[in-house]
């Protein structure tokens, strides 16, 4: 089965490149292609595809908003969102994750990582351009309101802990099951185990919450 995406860019070189990109992966297939924010929406919602490919400066709905009305907190069924920018400033990225993005890039990321966050994101995974990663959720974390820090429901295990510093780190779960010799439906495992804990919905808020709690240090 073919990795079902959208694409949303106002800009039509930028969005037909996308997709030409991703529609010459053999697993995965461009479904909808969208101008604005609020047509990439109504096509998401109507399509219900793997993955949303959203630019964020887009007109009449921004890729934001688009993102916060797909896959935010009060969504009941989110979809996956990867948020794609020319402009790598803080502000950006911490909105997108807020909206409950699972992935971010720089339009100059490259095919590999751009085609790297689709399949990530559509298997639950979460990646942001290494670029950026450690130094924004540094900066989400120092200004995440008091809260957002809670203690987990029950107390993490040693190997959770574990689990928790490497999806921190942007590892996937190919990665972890590697590094930690331990297989991958045993990280997964886990993973489920550490959004039920944290009481969170992604891999990108377990990486939010290591910051925030200071598991991580920089």
């Amino acid at each position: 089965m073919s990795i079902r995406v959208i694409v949303a860019d106002d800009q039509e070189i930028a969005r037909t490149g996308l997709a030409m990109i991703l529609d010459a992966q053999p697993d995965i297939e461009v479904v909808g292609q969208a101008a604005d924010g609020r047509r990439a929406v109504e096509l998401a919602r109507r399509l219900r595809p793997d993955v949303c490919l959203f630019d964020i400066r887009m007109p009449l709905l921004d890729g934001i908003e688009a993102t916060r009305s797909l896959a935010g907190p009060d969504v009941a069924d989110p979809l996956a969102v990867v948020v794609i920018t020319t402009f790598d400033l803080d502000e950006y990225v911490h909105a997108a994750l807020r909206a409950g993005a699972r992935g971010f890039l720089l339009k100059d990321a490259g095919t590999e990582l751009l085609t790297q966050a689709v399949r990530a994101a559509a298997n639950g995974d979460a990646l942001i351009a290494p670029s950026v990663t450690a130094r924004l959720l540094r900066t989400f974390a120092g200004t995440a309101p008091a809260a957002s820090r809670a203690q987990p429901i029950e107390p993490l295990t040693e190997r959770e802990e574990e689990i928790l510093l490497t999806v921190a780190r942007g590892r996937t779960n190919g990665e972890i099951a590697d590094e930690l010799h331990i297989s991958l439906s045993t990280v997964k495992s886990h993973i489920a185990s550490l959004m039920t804990k944290l009481g969170v919905r992604n891999r990108v808020e377990i990486a939010m919450w290591a910051y925030e709690t200071d598991r991580v240090r920089t």
